[in-house]
């Protein structure tokens, strides 16, 4: 994985942030995501989960939960895979091929049935509103800072109130 940035989450090594760059000639081009990966203890045996953490719009994408509906990781993860096949394959393919017939995002999947230029500009709008660099940088910002506030004590201060 040293042609992405990866953060751990907490220094473990089975839970961690990939920033993963939208394929080339897709409506996603030049969109950054933050995907969160978690590895199961029987990795590769059992498939990894991840989910995107800044919104994006696909049909097999939950826009809220950023869940990935994709049968090759859900269904039949192999223990050939690995997580470069993730980054550099299965997601970059189902960004380039949507399923609007197994949707996880309804929304999505009409429009790209209906009116095919109205989904790549609404995909567009969302990779500038919520996977240009500055976004992607700020949501790793703000999510670092949540992982600190969870990390303080419960004490509270004292003031001189």
């Amino acid at each position: 994985m040293s042609n992405y940035e990866v953060s751990l989450v907490n220094d473990n090594m089975q839970n961690f942030y990939v920033q993963f760059n939208g394929p080339a000639e897709t409506p996603y081009e030049n969109g950054v995501w933050r995907v969160h990966v978690e590895l199961p203890d029987q990795f590769p045996y059992k498939s990894p989960s991840i989910g995107f953490v800044n919104k994006i719009f696909h049909p097999n994408i939950d826009e809220g939960s950023g869940s990935v509906c994709l049968d090759v990781i859900n269904q039949t993860w192999s223990p050939m895979f690995d997580c470069i096949n993730i980054f550099e394959t299965f997601l970059p393919q189902l960004l380039r091929y949507p399923n609007p017939s197994d949707p996880l995002n309804g929304e999505a999947a009409a429009l790209l049935m209906r009116d095919p230029d109205a989904y790549n500009r609404k995909v567009r709008e969302y990779v500038t509103n919520y996977a240009s660099k500055n976004a992607c940088a700020t949501e790793a910002n703000d999510a670092e800072e949540d992982d600190e506030d969870d990390e303080m004590s419960d004490v509270g201060s004292i003031s001189d109130d």
